[in-house]
């Protein structure tokens, strides 16, 4: 068994107290996914499995720009606060959607997503946080108004306190940040190549901006983990990131903030990064008042596969038997993977509940690279997604078109247990997407089960050598900038690959003008990372290529910027299809799974989302790939929308059974909330659309009962 390492400061946080925040406002939902938890939880009951059917659109909120939008709205004293395509926050009035303020250029925003904002307090000092572009800021929560006082006159850049190397490099915050006393701990985005910034986690000051801790996630020299890097990785000579972007959990209690953490750069290549790579793909515990480690443990070691852990975790309560052979209540902390594992930890200690043992992992690699021979797996419960290894030939989608020649690719893939990344092809399931993904799972806190959609899709990672410098001397400025940043994702010919997400840039002129491509190179747009590191002259050389008019003695001279050579990249992120555009594998193709974690047995498991194409030809449901989590309530309901199929849909939490559904006016691809204003209780979920090629939505739309 890998075992977590602990510090003494464990036990005494067990006596330390911490003012909650707004832990005891059961109509409201004042937090991010609910509260401190995590858990997506409502104790609210006035919409139950008898009465859901009746559920009615109560109010809409149109944004002022449409797109998407993977925003979890929270609802504090009558108002919901949430945040447009284009990042700009708003308040509305909770019970009609009438807007109170809007705050933001969105001419200025970038394209990032959003999942939300942060909501602090302290008598009549009342602040809504908001993350926009590389930048914090603090604005009244009754106004919109930055406050002056916070920061540079209302925001810190998040850059602050960061080493050298990290300036001016691309950096967001796309996930809310969480508040323990007068601090919030914030979430960074970096870029995920041999260029991001380090992904040191940070602590503000909420009344001033100041910074208050940081917690070194790739450690300098004499800090715990320096030696599961090569010497002075910190300087990010040749890697960088193993941030947490996908927010944490506090436990306000213990003065204890969990927080789960992704890859260190380059993605699917670690040869200038031997090691295990702490603490990058790490659950770690911190002491919530001084970001000192208590425990951590690493769930994946040298990752090389993006296997960054997506969500926050879930803080429950869990029953089991001890030695002596009686029941003992263990509050614990449950972690969600891509790879669709379930880690549980005793949230104290960081004892796994279940063994996690250590499995062989093969040795064969690209040349240079240096696999970790081992990889740690839950005994219990068992993965809610297929794993690559399981297929077989009979595992090709019975509704492909082409399933003989999908056949033939799949015979040449790598499909091995933690199967390195090759030349040939490896077979990535469940996908770069997850299983599970941002939207996280929702849980009973008391009950100790865990519910969380996953997704069913094969990616298949290929490698190829990493054109030289001499190789690209005969290219254009601007073809040199497109084919070192730009053709991984979007293609030699700049058809991009629509089926997996990533637009042709083909007559891109006829769509955009310079000034919008230029600002999306910069700033990035959705998940696209913004190229930073460019020099004012590649981006005008790159523009010029891409509008087809470059002319190369204008800058054939111009500086170029800095980027680690590796000797190898990914040829972009490759879903495995049929000819239809739909998962090459057999169904499903996403599922909906309840756990418990009490016994790490399931309590039921079924297909979410439908393929309207094959249900009208009478195929019973499939699934399919969803984004955004779910909701439960303690009157027995699990609210999720997230599928691809735009519905927005009500279950038995016990049963698994569906009790009501509705198509919304665009995709949720985002995580409901539910609060109660004036006695009457509300859903609200956020319909942007986009992702997965669905139609473009703007749209916040509430649902009470009649």
């Amino acid at each position: 068994m890998f075992k977590p390492i602990l510090c003494i400061a464990a036990s005494a946080l067990l006596l330390l107290g911490a003012r909650n925040i707004s832990d005891d406002k059961k109509d409201e939902w004042t937090e991010y996914l609910g509260g401190p938890d995590r858990n997506h939880y409502s104790s609210l009951t006035q919409i139950n499995p008898g009465n859901v059917k009746n559920l009615k659109i109560a109010w809409t909120y149109a944004m002022p720009d449409s797109g998407q939008t993977q925003v979890n709205p929270i609802i504090v004293d009558g108002l919901l606060y949430g945040v447009t395509s284009a990042v700009q926050a708003f308040a509305l009035d909770a019970a009609t959607g009438k807007q109170i303020w809007l705050f933001g250029d969105k001419s200025k925003n970038g394209s990032n997503t959003s999942r939300g904002l942060t909501y602090w307090s302290e008598g009549n000092d009342k602040r809504i946080l908001h993350a926009m572009g590389p930048f914090l800021y603090a604005l009244d929560a009754r106004t919109g108004k930055v406050i002056d006082s916070f920061g540079d006159h209302g925001k810190v850049d998040l850059h602050t306190g960061l080493p050298e190397i990290a300036k001016g490099k691309y950096m967001v915050s796309n996930t809310p940040g969480t508040i323990f006393e007068d601090l919030i701990i914030m979430p960074l985005r970096l870029s995920e190549d041999s260029d991001a910034a380090p992904g040191d986690l940070r602590a503000f000051n909420v009344k001033t901006g100041k910074l208050e801790w940081t917690f070194h996630t790739i450690p300098y020299p004499g800090e715990f983990g320096y030696e599961t890097f090569p010497p002075d990785a910190y300087k990010n000579t040749y890697t960088g990131a193993a941030n947490n972007w996908a927010g944490t959990a506090i436990d306000r209690k213990r003065g204890i903030l969990y927080v789960p953490t992704g890859s260190a750069g380059y993605d699917f290549y670690g040869g200038k990064r031997k090691g295990t790579n702490l603490f990058a793909n790490s659950l770690l515990a911190l002491d919530a008042r001084t970001g000192k480690r208590i425990w951590h443990f690493q769930t994946m070691h040298h990752d090389i596969w993006d296997r960054d852990l997506p969500a926050p975790p879930n803080l429950i309560t869990v029953t089991q038997k001890g030695p002596d052979g009686r029941s003992r209540k263990i509050d614990a902390v449950a972690q969600v993977s891509k790879q669709g594992y379930v880690f549980i930890f005793d949230r104290v200690t960081g004892k796994p509940l279940f063994p996690i043992k250590e499995v062989v992992a093969p040795k064969t690699a690209l040349p240079g690279e240096f696999p970790w021979p081992s990889q740690p797996t839950p005994s219990k419960p068992a993965p809610y997604a297929r794993q690559a290894y399981t297929l077989t030939e009979k595992d090709i989608s019975p509704y492909a078109p082409d399933k003989d020649s999908l056949m033939i690719k799949f015979k040449g893939y790598k499909k091995e247990l933690f199967a390195a990344p090759s030349k040939e092809g490896t077979v990535i399931l469940p996908g770069f997407d997850g299983g599970a993904e941002w939207g996280g799972a929702a849980a009973d806190p008391e009950e100790g089960i865990l519910y969380v959609n996953s997704n069913e899709m094969a990616w298949i990672l290929t490698m190829k050598d990493t054109p030289k410098e001499s190789e690209l001397s005969n290219l254009s400025p601007g073809e040199k900038v497109y084919t070192t940043y730009c053709v991984t994702c979007h293609g030699p010919q700049r058809k991009g690959n629509a089926k997996s997400g990533y637009p042709s840039l083909v007559d891109i002129g006829t769509r955009r003008d310079r000034p919008f491509v230029t600002q999306l190179i910069t700033s990035g747009k959705g998940m696209m990372p913004g190229f930073t590191m460019l020099t004012s002259e590649e981006k005008q050389a790159l523009v010029s290529f891409l509008f087809g008019d470059e002319k190369v003695e204008a800058v054939s001279a111009t500086p170029a910027s800095k980027r680690v050579y590796l000797p190898y990249q990914s040829t972009g992120y490759n879903k495995f299809l049929d000819a239809n555009g739909l998962p090459a594998i057999s169904p499903p193709w996403g599922t909906l799974n309840a756990i418990n974690l009490n016994t790490g047995e399931y309590l039921w498991k079924i297909p979410f989302g439908e393929v309207e194409s094959l249900k009208s030809k009478g195929v019973p449901t499939t699934g399919t790939e969803n984004y955004g989590g779910p909701v439960v309530t303690a009157s027995g309901l699990l609210f999720i929308a997230a599928t691809k199929d735009g519905k927005f849909r009500a279950f038995d939490k016990k049963t698994g059974k569906l009790l009501w559904e509705t198509t919304l006016p665009a995709a949720g691809f985002a995580t409901p909330s539910t609060y109660q204003v004036n006695g009457k209780q509300y859903v609200v979920i956020a319909c942007g659309g986009t992702k997965l090629g669905t139609k473009k939505g703007n749209q916040y739309v509430a649902f009470a009962l009649e």
